[in-house]
């Protein structure tokens, strides 16, 4: 982070970060970084810090086993959110909720640490996550030329592969389960289930209850983020109900799981995105649960309190 009042602003998206005409970003929302627990903390979650690209990294949770175990566990794909230019892995918050969370499915996961926007606008974000999950269906399959991790090689569950994701985590989360219903995975892996909390939809149209004065952040960050956007605001990868988005019963898993908070503005999109996918015709189950009285992301900023416990613990019955 960077902060000089005599540099040159050239762009911003406030109150979020500034961009300065020498290349410098200053965020105003990064979270403290936490370091990975490779002998484990108090839930007894091991972590790790691991490349998978020169370009894209993620960190890996593996939750505590018996001595000498080859228990197989189902692997969780999860995508941060921070509306594509924000946040990461490290974040302390992101970290705690994925040690909460690993602790309480028993899944191994990994959390995708894909590049940011403004200093790498969409669609590299979506591009880094589908390299993530390719590279993690490689353990599937006999790819050469790939450095393979010994975790997902002696505990993965290649049946029960899911996605997850949070705000723009979600939204992305989403596009990796539409693009898997196009292209193939390594080893032909499919996607067995996955959860979206808060989504991070859009749309020029307003649906439900919306209101116009609360989405300009969402919209300004969308066009902040992916400037070339075909079709602006109504691009399919952020509004999946636009002409000329695909067909949402194209979405490759068995299970879906949305939440949403009711304060949160993007509720009334998550709660339309659950009715569509059930309309479409997909052939799984869905499933929506909302939280009273809470807004967008309450879970990590109120880690504590006992409406994100049972969120929480909401998500890992769904990956049990």
């Amino acid at each position: 982070m960077v902060s000089s009042n005599s540099k040159e602003v050239v762009s911003e998206l406030l109150p979020i970060l500034k961009v300065y005409k020498d290349g410098t970003v200053e965020r105003f929302f990064d979270s403290p970084h936490a370091p990975p627990s490779p002998l484990g903390n108090t839930t007894g979650v091991l972590s790790k810090d691991i490349a998978i690209t020169p370009d894209i990294s993620a960190r890996l949770y593996l939750p505590k086993l018996p001595p000498s175990a080859n228990q197989k566990l189902p692997i969780l794909v999860y995508f941060h959110g921070g509306g594509f230019c924000i946040e990461s892995p490290l974040s302390i918050l992101c970290h705690r909720y994925l040690n909460s969370l690993v602790c309480q499915s028993k899944v191994i996961a990994v959390s995708v640490d894909y590049r940011l926007a403004p200093e790498y606008p969409l669609p590299i974000a979506y591009e880094d996550s589908w390299a993530a999950l390719q590279w993690v269906a490689s353990h599937n399959a006999t790819t050469r030329n790939t450095k393979k991790d010994p975790w997902l090689i002696r505990h993965g569950d290649f049946n029960r592969v899911y996605l997850g994701g949070d705000s723009s985590g979600a939204n992305i989360a989403h596009n990796m389960a539409m693009q898997a219903g196009i292209d193939t995975l390594h080893g032909d892996t499919k996607i067995y289930g996955v959860f979206l909390s808060q989504p991070y939809f859009c749309g020029s149209k307003l649906i439900g209850n919306e209101c116009l004065v609360e989405k300009r952040l969402l919209h300004d960050t969308w066009m902040f983020v992916y400037p070339n956007a075909e079709g602006g605001i109504d691009n399919p990868m952020i509004n999946p109900f636009a002409y000329g988005s695909r067909n949402l019963s194209q979405m490759q898993c068995r299970r879906l799981f949305v939440c949403v908070a009711s304060k949160d503005e993007l509720r009334e999109r998550g709660v339309y995105y659950c009715n569509a996918v059930k309309e479409s015709g997909w052939k799984g189950e869905v499933d929506l649960f909302e939280v009273e009285g809470e807004g967008h992301a309450f879970h990590f900023f109120d880690f504590d309190s006992e409406k994100a416990k049972d969120m929480v613990k909401r998500l890992a019955c769904f990956l049990c």
